[in-house]
């Protein structure tokens, strides 16, 4: 393994926290023994560029410093390498490192875990979800994902969010849940597990979990475990605002999964199709349905 690693950050992430991560992730591999190449971009396929670019040059391992945004970049450079992944997790959310037991919000403490997992070769081999490229990008491996993909009543949620500009941080996207809750209708969906037969059934919204959170801690997939090869699938069905408005805040514990209104299916591969119903995975917009996505075992090596 090469003694040159990349440190990748968004110096933006966690409103600047991100920034003041670096310092001590890097010190701590430098004190391992480490030379320490940082990468930062101008947006998001420019830092994706430059971090491909420092993959293929040979680093010994990348050490992504930011928000779950940042880790799902450095997912599309290493998956399927050789290559490592260290996460700093210095975001709003940190749903990436709270499902794979790595320090939130502790960048020394995380700088020192990547640096003695590379002195000691300690990888964990981890999976992946991958959402199927569309054909006008055939030959693309598509997008990979390691927490949450969802579609629906949080999807929507996420775009309404992403468009407002103020509240800054989480508060803004409880603002979001209020607004979409006002306008809510359950969607049509049609639901492919494996090679089974298609499902038919309104829903709420359709979640497919890798990780088990999304929203900084939502543990909407509560028992997903990230190394089975199996996706976690939450459905939440038909159910009017009232009932929704007691089932979504259950989330943060967990303890929705046993609400009638909820049911869980576990498969290797899944496909969602609903009219107007858009997608997102790791807090990333991928498009409207429809989607396949497939999990895909130890498609990351991870240091932990």
């Amino acid at each position: 393994m090469s003694s040159e690693i990349t440190l990748f950050v968004n110096p933006t992430a966690g409103r600047g926290r991100g920034a003041h991560a670096a310092q001590p992730a890097a010190s701590a591999l430098r004190a391992a023994g480490f030379s320490v190449r940082t990468v930062v971009g101008a947006d998001g396929p420019d830092a994706l560029a430059r971090l491909r670019t420092a993959v293929r040059e040979g680093a010994g391992a990348v050490v992504a410093v930011g928000g779950d945004g940042l880790v799902s970049l450095a997912l599309q450079a290493l998956a399927g390498t050789a290559v490592p992944l260290g996460v700093v997790a210095a975001g709003t959310g940190n749903d990436f490192a709270r499902a794979l037991g790595l320090p939130v919000r502790d960048p020394a403490r995380a700088g020192r875990l990547a640096a003695e997992a590379l002195k000691e070769g300690r990888v964990r081999e981890v999976d992946l979800g991958r959402v199927a490229a569309p054909s006008r990008a055939a030959g693309s491996p598509g997008t990979w994902y390691g927490t949450v993909l969802c579609s629906g009543f949080d999807a929507r949620v996420n775009d309404r969010g992403n468009r407002m500009r103020l509240p800054v941080g989480r508060f803004r996207y409880d603002l979001a849940l209020v607004a979409e809750l006002a306008a809510f209708r359950p969607l049509p969906y049609r639901i492919t597990l494996d090679d089974g037969p298609v499902i038919e059934t309104e829903a709420a919204l359709v979640a497919v979990g890798n990780g088990s959170s999304y929203g900084g801690g939502m543990r909407i997939c509560a028992d997903a475990v990230p190394d089975d090869g199996l996706f976690d699938v939450t459905v939440v069905g038909d159910c009017g605002r009232a009932t929704l408005l007691r089932v979504f805040p259950r989330v943060y514990r967990g303890t929705h999964i046993g609400h009638p209104k909820v049911s869980v299916h576990r498969a290797a591969k899944i496909t969602l199709e609903s009219p107007d119903a858009t997608a997102y995975a790791d807090g990333e917009p991928l498009g409207p349905l429809p989607v396949t996505a497939a999990c895909v075992p130890g498609a990351l090596r991870l240091l932990a």
